[in-house]
Protein backbone atom coordinates (compact mmCIF):
# COMPACT_ATOMS: atom_id res chain seq x y z
CA UNK A 1 0.00 0.00 0.00
CA UNK A 2 1.19 3.94 -0.94
CA UNK A 3 0.74 6.35 1.80
CA UNK A 4 1.57 9.81 0.86
CA UNK A 5 2.31 11.88 3.98
CA UNK A 6 2.05 15.67 3.90
CA UNK A 7 3.36 17.01 6.91
CA UNK A 8 5.86 19.94 6.82
CA UNK A 9 7.09 18.54 10.63
CA UNK A 10 10.60 17.00 9.75
CA UNK A 11 10.40 15.17 12.91
CA UNK A 12 6.64 14.48 12.72
CA UNK A 13 7.73 13.68 9.06
CA UNK A 14 10.14 11.27 10.27
CA UNK A 15 8.52 9.30 13.02
CA UNK A 16 5.23 8.53 11.21
CA UNK A 17 7.16 7.64 8.57
CA UNK A 18 9.55 4.94 9.96
CA UNK A 19 6.19 3.96 11.78
CA UNK A 20 4.71 3.41 8.61
CA UNK A 21 7.56 1.92 6.92
CA UNK A 22 8.10 -0.38 9.69
CA UNK A 23 4.25 -1.31 9.37
CA UNK A 24 4.59 -2.32 5.70
CA UNK A 25 3.54 0.75 4.10
CA UNK A 26 5.25 2.35 0.93
CA UNK A 27 5.66 6.36 1.83
CA UNK A 28 6.09 9.01 -0.30
CA UNK A 29 6.45 12.50 1.55
CA UNK A 30 5.65 15.98 1.07
CA UNK A 31 6.93 18.81 2.97
CA UNK A 32 4.07 21.64 2.19
CA UNK A 33 0.53 21.95 0.76
CA UNK A 34 1.35 22.59 -2.95
CA UNK A 35 4.01 19.67 -2.68
CA UNK A 36 1.42 17.56 -1.83
CA UNK A 37 -1.45 18.02 -3.99
CA UNK A 38 1.34 17.68 -6.83
CA UNK A 39 2.35 14.54 -5.18
CA UNK A 40 -0.90 13.02 -4.85
CA UNK A 41 -1.84 14.09 -8.83
CA UNK A 42 1.45 12.38 -9.92
CA UNK A 43 1.74 9.11 -7.56
CA UNK A 44 -1.98 8.47 -7.36
CA UNK A 45 -1.70 7.24 -2.97
CA UNK A 46 -3.79 4.57 -1.66
CA UNK A 47 -4.14 6.92 1.33
CA UNK A 48 -3.19 10.42 2.50
CA UNK A 49 -2.11 11.60 5.58
CA UNK A 50 -2.64 15.49 5.46
CA UNK A 51 -1.40 17.51 8.10
CA UNK A 52 -3.85 20.43 8.21
CA UNK A 53 -1.11 23.44 9.16
CA UNK A 54 0.63 23.63 6.29
CA UNK A 55 3.21 25.97 4.31
CA UNK A 56 2.07 27.62 0.62
CA UNK A 57 -1.58 25.88 0.52
CA UNK A 58 -3.44 25.29 3.59
CA UNK A 59 -4.56 21.43 4.65
CA UNK A 60 -8.03 22.48 4.39
CA UNK A 61 -7.16 23.87 1.16
CA UNK A 62 -5.60 20.66 0.09
CA UNK A 63 -8.49 18.75 1.39
CA UNK A 64 -11.10 20.35 -0.79
CA UNK A 65 -8.70 20.45 -3.73
CA UNK A 66 -8.13 16.47 -4.02
CA UNK A 67 -11.82 15.66 -3.13
CA UNK A 68 -12.42 17.95 -6.23
CA UNK A 69 -9.94 16.44 -8.49
CA UNK A 70 -11.47 13.60 -10.70
CA UNK A 71 -7.80 11.65 -10.40
CA UNK A 72 -7.27 11.42 -6.59
CA UNK A 73 -10.87 12.36 -4.89
CA UNK A 74 -11.44 8.47 -4.45
CA UNK A 75 -8.08 8.21 -1.99
CA UNK A 76 -9.01 8.37 1.13
CA UNK A 77 -7.51 11.18 3.39
CA UNK A 78 -6.95 10.27 7.25
CA UNK A 79 -6.39 14.59 8.58
CA UNK A 80 -3.54 14.68 11.11
CA UNK A 81 -4.46 17.72 13.97
CA UNK A 82 -3.05 19.78 16.61
CA UNK A 83 -5.88 22.08 16.92
CA UNK A 84 -8.51 20.39 18.69
CA UNK A 85 -11.70 18.10 18.02
CA UNK A 86 -13.84 21.37 17.04
CA UNK A 87 -12.71 20.88 13.56
CA UNK A 88 -13.18 16.96 13.25
CA UNK A 89 -17.27 17.48 11.72
CA UNK A 90 -16.02 20.75 9.46
CA UNK A 91 -13.56 17.82 8.12
CA UNK A 92 -15.08 14.95 8.16
CA UNK A 93 -17.77 16.82 5.94
CA UNK A 94 -15.21 17.94 3.56
CA UNK A 95 -14.51 14.71 2.30
CA UNK A 96 -11.84 13.30 5.04
CA UNK A 97 -11.95 9.86 5.79
CA UNK A 98 -10.78 9.96 9.46
CA UNK A 99 -9.36 12.74 12.00
CA UNK A 100 -6.19 11.89 14.32
CA UNK A 101 -5.50 14.50 17.03
CA UNK A 102 -1.61 14.74 17.02
CA UNK A 103 -0.34 13.97 20.64
CA UNK A 104 1.52 16.75 22.26
CA UNK A 105 3.41 14.14 24.61
CA UNK A 106 5.54 12.57 22.11
CA UNK A 107 5.98 11.19 18.48
CA UNK A 108 6.11 7.60 19.50
CA UNK A 109 2.68 7.98 20.58
CA UNK A 110 1.79 9.80 17.33
CA UNK A 111 2.79 7.37 15.65
CA UNK A 112 0.83 4.64 17.67
CA UNK A 113 -2.44 5.97 16.84
CA UNK A 114 -1.56 6.88 12.93
CA UNK A 115 -0.95 2.89 12.76
CA UNK A 116 -4.19 2.24 14.74
CA UNK A 117 -5.94 5.05 12.37
CA UNK A 118 -5.05 3.58 9.36
CA UNK A 119 -5.70 -0.12 10.28
CA UNK A 120 -8.95 0.67 11.63
CA UNK A 121 -9.91 2.79 8.39
CA UNK A 122 -8.62 -0.19 6.59
CA UNK A 123 -10.67 -2.78 8.62
CA UNK A 124 -13.63 -0.23 8.39
CA UNK A 125 -13.52 0.45 12.17
CA UNK A 126 -14.14 3.86 13.39
CA UNK A 127 -11.13 5.63 14.28
CA UNK A 128 -10.46 7.20 17.38
CA UNK A 129 -8.58 10.38 17.87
Amino acid sequence: MKILLVEDSKFQRIANGRALVKAGYEVIYAVDGEEGLRSARENIPDLILLDMMLPKVSGVDVLRALKSDVLVKHVPVIVLSGLGQANEAKLLKEGAAAFLMKSTESFEDNSFSLIQALQNLLTGAKPRG
